[in-house]
This record gives C-alpha cells, structure tokens and sequence, in this order.
C-alpha cells in the first residue's frame, strides 16, 4: 500500500502561504495556494522518493516548523491553542526549505518536475503547470511566495540538497 504524504503536504503547504501570502482577495489566494501545493508535492515526492521513505516519515514525523518559524521571525504567542501547533508539527523544514527553491527557480522546478516524472510517486499524469510555467495572474497572486529575497533565508538552509537530488536524478535519468 502506498504511503500518503499528505498530512505532510497540507501542513507544509500552509506554512508556506502563512508565512508568504497572497494579496488581493480569494482569487489570489487560490493561486498562491495551488503554486506551494505544487512546490511541496514536488519537493516532497524528491526527498521522499519512494513508499518506503514515505511511509518512515509518516511514521516518525517530519520534524515541525520551529526553525521555520524563528527563520523567518514568526513570533507564536504563548496564548494559542494546542490546534494553532498541532498542524505545524507536520510541517518538514526540508521539504519547506526545498519548495521555496522551486518557487523562486524556474529551470530547478523544471528539473525537480522531471525527476518526479520518473519516481514512485509520479506514475500517471501529473500537470506541475503552475509551478513550472505560471501564467501573469499565477505570478500576481504569488508575488512574495515567487520573491528570491524573500525566500532566500528558507531555500538556502537546505538548498545543497536539493542541488545534489537534482543532479542524482539527472544522472540516473542519462
């Protein structure tokens, strides 16, 4: 039976478009949350590459969005409820630090989509459109989730590794 990253996905993909919003009303936010979700499926079908890894992060957990959070200066009052952080416990700073890449890179979300195509996870057909090639209103609606300055302190803690995933990938693929 196939693992389900999808716990993992939502919770990452939230993280992303909490601490990178959308502006501009509920259009925008669809967008932008369609373009992370993208992100984080990609990145996580790369660092989880099969069933198997997939299923030991389920099991053990991705680690959560401490570091994430004090990264990017997210301040998480004393006073929030226990379901403000449950979520966040799924969110994995690798997976995180790697979608932000894609999203700021192009040509490496192009790359990252071809490895994908060829995993465990990427059987069947599977559009990465709108994190490969956005359009002018998938861009409008993710201008600080696409922005490399601002992503530059997340993608840069993991960066390395996704570099060498992608050039792994590309090798095998030769």
């Amino acid at each position: 039976m196939p693992a389900d990253l999808s716990p993992l996905i939502a919770a990452t993909t939230q993280w992303l478009t909490r601490s990178f919003p959308a502006a501009g009303g509920a259009i925008a936010v669809a967008l932008a949350e369609a373009q992370a979700r993208q992100a984080v499926t990609v990145a996580a079908w790369l660092r989880y590459p099969t069933d198997a890894d997939a299923a030991l992060v389920l099991m053990a957990g991705p680690g959560g969005s401490a570091r994430l959070d004090w990264v990017t200066g997210a301040c998480l009052r004393e006073e929030t409820g226990a379901e403000e952080h449950a979520w966040r416990s799924w969110v994995d700073e690798v997976v995180v630090s790697w979608a932000a890449c894609l999203l700021a890179d192009p040509s490496a979300a192009r790359k990252a989509e071809e490895a994908v195509a060829h995993g465990e996870h990427g059987r069947g057909a599977v559009d990465f459109r709108r994190l490969t090639a956005p359009g002018a209103h998938d861009r409008a609606a993710a201008v600080l989730l696409r922005h490399p300055d601002l992503l530059q302190p997340i993608a840069r803690l993991h960066q390395a590794g996704l570099l060498d995933r992608l050039s792994q990938e590309a090798a095998q693929v030769r």
